[in-house]
């Protein structure tokens, strides 16, 4: 609507001070020509904007001039107050910024909005860290925050996975970011963009030279590329799989990540398997079967579904299905032949929260 639009103009000039007019039209998805009409609007109704010319202008406040509107709506409101968890915060000692920033903003809040915006901090909490996942080592990002809004370059000392003795790392930090409650640093390295996880930072120093960074070079766009990188990387290992539906739930929690999508029913015109099994077949009645594909660092993975026992079957590729096979009969070999009479997938037992 025009009026939110207005107000968001008035509010990222209030903020940025001189910004083209090219930008705020595409910003806010309309063209130039109405950009500068909205201004009009602003001026008219007694707000001290005005237009710059040339090849360095653009639409301006005039200096001093500050607005105490908040300009919220109810969503809006209530989208303030739907937390992260609280450790992201902690990590980076904002706790009681946070707190009191929430504070002031519900004291600007039109009173009908307060309620509603102080419900919702109670209804709903955002934790980031999947089940399972294990406890997550304690990381002082302290330093790492400082160097990033210092602008310093940092020394690292830093380990590697799969390695014990950590090297050493003169970087350049554009930003942290926390995913999954992980936190990790995106710096160059040697003019190229890295990523560091905070966990595996033994030591981090911020030296006096300032940070080198590349002209254009955001922190978005580089997280963007970096995470696609280690999501879609070569070599990459795909397992074919099929699960039986009432281990699915279990096994998405548990190896959701590594799923490249959806898992799909499997049709009876699906016969593929060990022994060109039908699939269901000696699973119970129905044969409730799904199939999904994992993307994995090398077949060896493929260890971490014995624990489903009969209810995950892998399909390809054969490396994979002889590493089971190979670490099945072991496990036979220790506890011995004999067993309890095998059951239906769908027989006792609960799955674990």
């Amino acid at each position: 609507m025009k009026s939110d639009r207005l107000l968001s103009i008035l509010l990222l000039l209030q903020t940025r001070g001189l910004v083209p007019a090219t930008e705020l039209a595409e910003r806010f998805e309309v063209s130039v020509r109405t950009i500068y009409r909205d201004i009009e609007a602003l001026s008219a109704s007694g707000v001290p904007v005005y237009a710059e010319r040339g090849r360095h202008g653009g639409i301006a406040l005039l200096p001093g001039f500050r607005t105490d509107v908040t300009g919220l709506t109810a969503d809006e409101a209530r989208a303030l107050f739907v937390l992260a968890a609280e450790g992201a915060h902690a990590a980076l000692g904002l706790d009681a910024a946070l707190g009191s920033a929430l504070r002031k903003v519900m004291a600007a809040l039109p009173e009908p909005h307060r309620p509603a915006a102080e419900l919702t901090s109670r209804r709903i909490l955002v934790d980031p860290v999947r089940w399972m996942s294990g406890p997550q080592p304690a990381v002082d990002v302290a330093e790492l925050h400082d160097a990033v809004f210092a602008d310093r370059r940092l020394r690292l000392s830093y380990r590697h996975s799969g390695t014990s003795d950590p090297r050493t790392y003169t970087v350049d930090p554009y930003g942290l970011v926390v995913k999954a409650g992980v936190w990790y640093l995106v710096a160059d390295r040697d003019g190229v963009p890295r990523l560091f996880r905070a966990d595996r930072v033994r030591r981090a120093t911020r030296t006096d030279e300032p940070v080198v960074r590349r002209p254009g070079a955001e922190l978005a766009d580089l997280w963007d590329a970096l995470r696609k990188q280690v999501e879609e990387r070569p070599g990459r290992v795909r397992l074919r799989v099929r699960v039986h539906r009432s281990r699915l739930d279990l096994f998405v929690r548990l190896h959701g990540g590594a799923l490249t999508g959806e898992p799909r029913p499997e049709g009876q015109e699906g016969r593929e398997g060990r022994r060109g099994r039908v699939p269901g077949e000696g699973y119970g009645e129905h044969g409730e079967w799904l199939r999904a594909e994992l993307a994995v660092d090398s077949v060896e993975w493929a260890r971490a579904l014995l624990s489903f026992g009969p209810h995950v079957e892998v399909l390809s590729p054969p490396e994979a299905r002889e590493i089971l096979l190979r670490h099945a009969a072991a496990v036979v070999a220790l506890y011995g032949e004999a067993g309890a009479p095998q059951g239906p997938p769908g027989g006792s037992g609960s799955d674990r929260p």
